[in-house]
């Protein structure tokens, strides 16, 4: 058979220089515009930067109008930049946000579930799982886990050990260990060493560690009577060793921010208020301008690939700054209640849903809720945690995660100190007031508030 060459026409989706700008513009967070702002004036002497103060073009601080033609007008051409370039699949694939790093509790839960455990076994895995400290180590004691896992009859020691030692082979090698030095004589099973090195590192970390933390392999060799070299060369296998399996999961990290918006209480009902424009509105520069149309040759291409980055770039800035303003004042149109009640208050709400009302695809919305704070009478909140599928009730209202959070958070607030309210206790107290929780999702949410469990929230009398 005779081999040929044959086109075949074949549509494809390509974001734009100009997109790519804009969508990456949304998605920064303040810090990081001012940041490409000062980048982009450094390098293009087209651009220069505008008082705030006599910025005619400034973000109009008004009260959020929440009519049906105020809407119909929030859907002009602000956001014509985002859609007439690109369909939302091609801006879906190549602009997708990155998954949410994993926590210790859902990576172990995961390995949990796809072990071949009967119901009773996971429940004390779900237990154990959740008295891990942020290192994690087990420091629940069997009467407590025994508690937390709610099983009838109520689990044996046998059976908690059991189940923790299967833990203690997942990954992280070493986890739920009760003390340094199982947890290290756990992962050198997992090593494939000379059995006689091996056996060292074995003894060492059960019974030598205190002298090995006074004075190295020297005082190791002396406290056990043991050969230097081989001993060198153990206590540098230990070095290799993870005195803390569970760190790895740890994404906590101090942050200071400012809120990017203000929601106040108006006469007609509330205000939405950009907070962090000074500095944010740029021109071009008028000299280089006309030096652009009065240029010939490669000096004039030169010129005109800055003036194009820097149209780009003040467009970019004023498509986010609507974008931003229609999102949050969508936003705050939704969860009037909230702002109104309190956090019990919080309504279900999808970015689906949002995007609907104000003509925006979804993953612009969600990319212009990333890293920016709203701050309202209840506190400064980051504009992404407000939304959530919810759970319903008894009576068949969708209450907001928020809300849920809150009960969770007042029920602790409100446990004696000495017998604090178990992930288990929490579900059949929810269950009570109508609201049919799963523990594992009490366990989140107390995780996402900040609270230990319960083992560790216990207080002497």
């Amino acid at each position: 058979m005779k081999a040929r060459a044959q086109l075949s026409p074949r549509q494809s989706t390509k974001l734009t220089p100009q997109l790519q700008l804009a969508l990456k513009l949304l998605q920064c967070t303040q810090t990081e515009l001012e940041q490409e702002i000062d980048n982009a004036l450094a390098a293009n002497p087209m651009l220069e930067r505008i008082d705030a103060d006599t910025e005619t073009a400034a973000l109009p601080d008004e009260p959020a109008d929440f009519s049906e033609d105020a809407e119909a007008g929030d859907r002009g051409d602000t956001d014509a930049d985002f859609r007439h370039t690109a369909a939302p699949e091609a801006e879906e694939s190549l602009w997708d946000l990155l998954p949410e790093p994993k926590t210790l509790r859902s990576h172990l839960g995961e390995q949990l579930q796809l072990s071949a455990l009967s119901r009773r076994d996971l429940a004390i895995g779900e237990a154990l799982i959740d008295s891990l400290d942020e290192d994690g180590y087990c420091q629940a004691s069997a009467e407590e886990l025994c508690t937390a896992s709610a099983l009838a009859p109520p689990a044996k020691e046998a059976e908690i050990e059991a189940v923790r030692h299967l833990i203690q082979r997942f990954d992280p090698v070493g986890v739920a260990s009760r003390s340094l030095s199982e947890c290290l004589q756990v992962q050198l099973t997992q090593i494939a060493a000379e059995p006689s090195l091996l056996a060292l590192a074995t003894e060492i970390a059960a019974r030598h560690l205190d002298a090995l933390a006074k004075g190295g392999a020297p005082a190791v060799a002396k406290a056990g009577s043991f050969d230097p070299l081989g001993t060198a060369e153990a206590v540098a296998l230990l070095k290799t060793l993870d005195p803390k399996p569970g760190a790895l999961f740890q994404h906590s990290r101090t942050e200071y921010v400012e809120p990017d918006f203000a929601v106040m209480p108006k006469r007609n009902g509330w205000q939405v208020q950009s907070l962090r424009d000074a500095g944010q509105h740029l021109r071009l520069n008028a000299y280089y301008l006309k030096l652009t149309r009065n240029s010939r040759g490669a000096d004039a291409a030169h010129l005109a690939q800055y003036l194009q980055e820097a149209r780009w770039l003040i467009a970019g800035i004023a498509s986010r700054r609507d974008t931003l303003l229609k999102v949050v004042k969508a936003v705050v149109r939704k969860q009037t209640p909230f702002l109104e009640s309190g956090p019990s208050a919080l309504q279900a709400m999808s970015m689906r849903e949002i995007a609907e009302s104000i003509g925006l695809h979804e993953s612009t919305v969600s990319r212009a809720c990333s890293g920016k704070w709203l701050a309202t009478p209840h506190g400064m909140i980051e504009l992404g945690t407000l939304f959530g599928s919810g759970i319903t009730d008894d009576s068949g209202t969708v209450q907001a995660a928020g809300a849920v959070q809150g009960q969770i958070a007042d029920l602790i607030a409100g446990e004696p100190a000495g017998k604090p309210l178990s992930d288990a206790k929490l579900e059949q107290l929810l269950a009570a007031r109508g609201l049919p929780v799963a523990r594992r999702t009490i366990a989140k949410y107390r995780e996402a508030l900040g609270i230990p469990p319960s083992h560790l929230r216990k207080k002497s009398p």
